[in-house]
């Protein structure tokens, strides 16, 4: 850890954006796309196979750069032209900050990406092949393509000028994390830690695959972080704080913001989140899957399965949306229950279609399941935190 260092952020004046586009003359359109045009059958069974085993035929990657952007419209805009010229699909936020993105497509088209992106002004000397994070999937993870300016390129629902990436925690590569970790497992297996190893995720992410021994806060929502901190302040007391996520983004602003409070000794994050600590230490202290925000729910590196079905109890680690029609939960339902029909997050979708409440404007609004509103919005953790541990 004594050999981390903490950024200091880019604060000189921004570059002018660049508007090149990759040649991809010499790339044929079968090659760029992966599209194989087989009947609609074979194509839907050819889909469900990348889908389900990982086919290598493409890759999602997911990165994120924090710079000043003088014109984040302009910078937005590329990137919609950017991604449309190479057929990929995926979500990329863009705002003041800097650019936070996860994509999908060919590997051909990935690569041409990131040979693009290291070559804009904008990033020169701040990105790196490394800050590209890369896993098994292609265009098909995503419904479609979303590229947007935001006031925030991780919606912590805070101001990036009173909370800023630029006052964020010491960065540890995963191989310094991993041997925190290591040190902080056998001191707390004695009872003598002062560090507490924070997971900065949310709930249904922690559920399926988290470090052992971590504090896991009970939070649907990066944006409920800050109150969670604010909630239970005396947790972090004098203490040294290990934070992770999945690609390191939400540390970014999330250990920003624990330092903030002044009460922690120090505060300390895992450069390139779990992504990165899995692809040198698959079989490490991380158990179960990752979860990612796109078709595939989640990727795995060990076959450790923490989670259980909701309702039968068996071991399960497989997200599927609520069956209910108005409900947009993740629920955890094994074969067997589905094929009884328990397929909804909770009694209540199960037993009935959610009533849908009209707005005088015309649009509607979904009822709050059961299991939503039971959950606190934010938890407090009274006494100890509470430590998730999981057994090989």
């Amino acid at each position: 850890a004594g050999s981390a260092a903490r950024p200091g952020g880019h604060s000189c004046g921004s570059p002018e954006i660049s508007w090149a586009l990759p040649d991809t003359s010499h790339v044929s359109y079968d090659d760029l796309t992966s599209i194989i045009l087989f009947s609609f059958n074979i194509l839907f069974l050819f889909a469900y196979l990348c889908h389900v085993v990982g086919s290598q035929v493409g890759e999602v990657l997911l990165y994120y750069c924090y710079c000043e952007v003088r014109d984040p419209e302009k910078l937005c805009a590329w990137q919609k032209a950017l991604c449309q010229h190479l057929h990929l699909t995926g979500k990329v936020r863009v705002a003041s900050e800097g650019i936070n993105g996860t994509v999908g497509g060919s590997k051909i088209a990935t690569s041409l990406y990131i040979k693009v992106m290291l070559s804009q002004p904008l990033f020169k000397n701040i990105l790196c092949q490394e800050d590209f994070k890369s896993s098994a999937g292609g265009a098909h993870c995503f419904p479609d393509l979303r590229v947007g300016v935001f006031k925030e390129i991780v919606p912590m629902g805070i101001d990036p000028k009173i909370v800023s990436y630029k006052e964020t925690g010491i960065h540890l590569s995963p191989q310094e994390f991993h041997r925190e970790v290591e040190q902080y497992l056998s001191q707390a297996t004695e009872g003598q830690s002062d560090t507490i190893l924070l997971d900065c995720r949310n709930f249904y992410e922690s559920k399926i695959g988290h470090f052992q021994g971590c504090l896991a806060p009970d939070i649907r929502k990066f944006s409920y972080f800050p109150s969670y901190i604010d909630e239970n302040l005396e947790l972090f007391k004098d203490k040294r704080v290990l934070m992770y996520c999945t690609g390191g983004i939400r540390c970014e602003r999330g250990s920003a913001y624990l330092r903030s409070k002044a009460v922690c000794r120090e505060v300390y994050q895992l450069k390139g989140g779990i992504h990165k600590y899995l692809e040198e230490f698959p079989d490490g202290f991380y158990r179960g899957k990752l979860f990612v925000f796109d078709d595939r729910y989640a990727i795995c590196s060990n076959e450790d399965i923490i989670s259980a079905c909701r309702y039968c109890g068996v071991l399960w680690d497989q997200y599927k949306l609520c069956s209910s029609q108005h409900c947009r939960q993740l629920v955890l339902t094994c074969p067997s229950c589905c094929n009884k029909g328990l397929t909804a997050c909770c009694p209540v979708c199960q037993e009935k279609e959610l009533k849908v409440t009209s707005r005088a404007s015309g649009q509607t609004l979904k009822e709050e399941c059961e299991c939503t509103r039971r959950r606190p919005r934010v938890p407090v953790e009274h006494g100890s935190p509470r430590m998730l541990v999981t057994g090989k």
